[in-house]
């Protein structure tokens, strides 16, 4: 039996249309798909057809997947890709924001040894796996999701309060990996991630307790920790070098999905749209030359406070 909490949600069986979409995307990636995996605000509300529906697709190798080529390429320089894709089913669209990346860049990812929170801050979220290979791969899968949750507390605590609720304890850790990234996202998207998910984050903090690196212990749905000032001063450096890093890497992922994702600028003022509630235009100039336009055109989406 696992020690992953079990999350509920969408899965190849239970949706039909997730099925086929499935189906579709592991034919166009010569079968080298190994697990598919479901996160995201379509999750949290059950609802796939609500919005993009967020799907990770975990390869066996990139050359596999697209063959020898520059989205291979691309894809393990600087990994993940993102793709869409969309199903018809029953006079309805399934839309879905497809994410491609290996399963050894995922485990990677989600472990101490990976020091940009991209991956294990995602992932540390309730995840569900909606197909897998095996049960041998299953197994592997919610490995790596436990190891994403470990790392982010891990890396979370010494930068956070010494003691508090477990809710404020996730809300922080989330929010300092947010903080990593160019977000859309309104204030309050991680209490609201942690309030609708409380029972998970009450079993993966109570799972990795006793096996973190220094005392950390849980009571009556609050925490404690002790740990030392120059650890704590350590982890605040390593935050902000993360800041750094992860918003430079936000803007070249973001300049990489103009090629990979059909629509792509549209697919990023949808998004901006809808989390910021502000009307969002691409410039033609952007649409023609959009590699020389682009950047000024997202510095002045900053300024207005789109981006985060």
């Amino acid at each position: 039996m696992s020690d992953y909490p079990a999350v509920n949600g969408p899965d190849t069986e239970s949706h039909p249309a997730l099925g086929q979409l499935v189906s579709a995307l592991r034919q166009r990636h010569n079968d080298s798909i190994a697990a598919v995996l479901v996160y995201g605000s379509c999750l949290r509300s059950g609802d796939i057809f609500d919005g993009l529906l967020d799907i990770y697709l975990l390869c066996d190798d990139y050359p596999q997947a697209y063959g020898h080529g520059v989205l291979a390429l691309a894809n393990r320089l600087l990994p993940p890709n993102v793709f869409y894709a969309e199903q018809l089913w029953d006079k309805q669209v399934l839309r879905s924001k497809v994410t491609v990346i290996s399963l050894a860049d995922f485990r990677r990812g989600c472990s101490r040894g990976w020091f940009q929170s991209y991956i294990w801050g995602r992932f540390a979220q309730p995840t569900r796996i909606a197909w897998s290979r095996s049960p041998q791969t299953r197994q592997q899968v919610e490995d790596c999701l436990l190891d994403a949750a470990y790392t982010l507390l891990h890396r979370a605590l010494p930068a956070l309060p010494a003691e508090g609720s477990l809710a404020e304890l996730w809300e922080g850790a989330l929010g300092l990996s947010y903080g990593t990234e160019l977000r859309t996202e309104r204030s309050g998207r991680a209490r609201e991630l942690v309030l609708t998910a409380a029972d998970f984050y009450r079993s993966v903090t109570t799972f990795h307790a006793d096996s973190l690196v220094f005392p950390f212990h849980v009571y009556d749905e609050r925490y404690r920790s002790d740990i030392p000032t120059g650890v704590r001063k350590t982890a605040a450096w390593a935050w902000r070098l993360r800041v750094v890093q992860g918003k430079t890497l936000s803007v070249l992922r973001l300049v990489k999905a103009l090629f990979t994702f059909e629509g792509g600028l549209d697919y990023i003022a949808w998004k901006l749209e809808r989390h910021s509630g502000e009307p969002i235009e691409i410039p033609e100039r952007v649409r023609r030359r959009p590699l020389v336009h682009m950047w000024g055109f997202f510095w002045g989406l900053y300024r207005r406070g789109i981006f985060k």
